[in-house]
């Protein structure tokens, strides 16, 4: 080995080997933060009372974009057709029975000589055993804010909500109505005549702002579009200008679709201007079906309190940039009881719910299709018809008698307790619910009977059985 060569080792060799010892370099990749979450349920919109479901009479422009931006879902369930038990279904991710919560008590609604069954007592408010969705958010690391009507117990700071503004056990705005001084609680009153959803949407703003840089929940569930129908005096007049098509034709009421789809415009342009935008999930629907006296939702049957499309059938969008693909829709049957599993997934939380009644929708949000399901609704109490008013129900006293239902596939069966009745529709060829099959296909009514007594049975659902003493069969109040 000459000079030359032990010179190259000598410079080279060290070189390689303090090379070979180092340790490899770790890259250092951004942790990517959760998703914001905003939720917002309106009280009492029905099915096609909004522009994306075909309303040409309400004016809906801010919806309409965020459905281009999202995914719109035309089979999309509430977890029951009256505000008080689908908003406790979707506040716990359990359906009815397993909560008790079957309506705004009592359960005895009606002329007492009207109703053939003594129906099961009712539960006012969800225990606050019960882990709810904001619980489960909060074990997630997020802040919880709810903006207007709670109604699922007294105080929503029990049940997970670190910021409560206008919510209580309250169901609707009161005497006062949406203008200011107001009747509800947790609210300070604003100058004389502030518009409820206007100040709501106000204080859901301040709290974007305040906690833009935390990760937070933000549940909106406006007191608008219940009654009382109250809309602003120009809004009004603007309808009242505005010739009604399909049974909807209510200058006053059209005037609170407006401002409700105005102030969700203001929520999300909020989002934008914070910079949230991207990494926001956002759910929008209505708690249960419309008053069909106020907004006809056609081709649907009957409206808010009874099983048939109308009472239960909801407008849904879900929008998540980069995550759920824009201009998107979905024929897949989902229900107000998938969100909590689905959000449970995607938090990510220290602590998750025990058992949840829906299914995660991450597979159909994501475009990898869904699988077969069945959805069941269980309403074992009487909930007594709108005065004067025809609703296309089963009968011209109540809205739903004591009874329960299964949709699977295109199939749907309704059973009643009081006589035992079994209705049988195809909503694929009749969402109307027009034509009850059950006599002509009695395998498909025997096979669909067969798996409600059996989820009945697995859920423990009460069925009224003690009939009723007062009770008239001939009795008209």
């Amino acid at each position: 080995m000459n000079a030359r060569t032990y010179k190259i080792l000598y410079i080279v060799l060290p070189a390689l080997l303090a090379l070979q010892s180092c340790k490899p370099v770790k890259i250092a990749h951004p942790v990517q933060k959760k998703p914001n979450i905003v939720l917002i349920n309106i009280d009492d919109l029905g099915y096609k009372d909004v522009g994306f479901m075909g309303s040409t009479y309400y004016e809906t422009p801010n919806l309409d974009a965020l459905a281009a931006e999202g995914m719109v879902f035309y089979n999309a369930y509430a977890g029951a057709a009256n505000c008080a038990p689908s908003r406790a279904c979707l506040i716990s991710g359990l359906n009815t029975p397993r909560h008790g919560v079957y309506t705004v008590s009592p359960s005895d609604r009606g002329h007492i000589k009207t109703r053939k069954l003594v129906p099961i007592q009712n539960t006012d408010h969800l225990n606050d055993s019960i882990f709810t969705l904001p619980q489960m958010l909060k074990s997630a690391g997020y802040i919880t804010g709810s903006f207007g009507k709670w109604h699922v117990g007294k105080d929503p700071s029990t049940q997970g909500i670190d910021v409560n503004i206008g919510g209580s056990g309250r169901g609707n705005p009161g005497k006062g109505g949406y203008f200011s001084p107001y009747n509800i609680d947790h609210i300070t009153n604003g100058k004389n005549g502030e518009y409820l959803t206007d100040r709501l949407t106000d204080e859901a703003i301040r709290y974007i702002e305040k906690y833009k840089d935390s990760t937070f929940f933000l549940y909106m569930p406006y007191y608008t579009v219940h009654t009382p129908i109250m809309g602003k005096a120009e809004l009004v007049a603007k309808f009242e200008a505005k010739a009604g098509q399909n049974g909807q034709n209510r200058p006053d009421f059209a005037a609170m679709v407006y401002a409700m789809d105005q102030n969700v415009g203001k929520l999300l342009k909020a989002l934008k201007q914070n910079g949230l935008e991207g990494n926001t999930l956002v759910i929008f629907t209505s708690d249960n079906g419309g008053i069909r006296a106020i907004s006809e939702q056609s081709p649907l049957r009957a409206g808010k309190g009874s099983y048939y499309e109308g009472g239960i059938r909801v407008p849904l969008i879900i929008k998540w940039p980069k995550k759920i693909q824009a201009q998107s829709i979905s024929t897949a049957p989902v229900s107000h009881l998938d969100f909590y599993p689905t959000l449970q997934s995607i938090a990510a939380p220290g602590r998750k719910a025990e058992f949840l009644d829906g299914i995660n929708l991450e597979p159909v949000l994501y475009g990898k299709g869904a699988a077969e399901r069945k959805l069941y609704f269980h309403f074992p109490i009487y909930l007594e018809k709108y005065s004067g008013l025809k609703d296309q129900a089963r009968d011209s006293l109540f809205r739903t008698r004591p009874g329960s239902v299964i949709i699977s596939g295109d199939w749907k069966l309704h059973e009643y307790f009081e006589d035992g009745a079994l209705e049988l529709y195809n909503l694929k060829t009749d969402i109307g619910e027009t034509t009850n099959l059950a006599k002509q296909n009695p395998l498909k009514t025997q096979q669909m009977y067969d798996e409600l007594k059996k989820w009945r049975s697995v859920t423990h659902a009460p069925i009224p059985t003690q009939v009723n003493p007062a009770y008239e069969p001939t009795k008209k109040p």
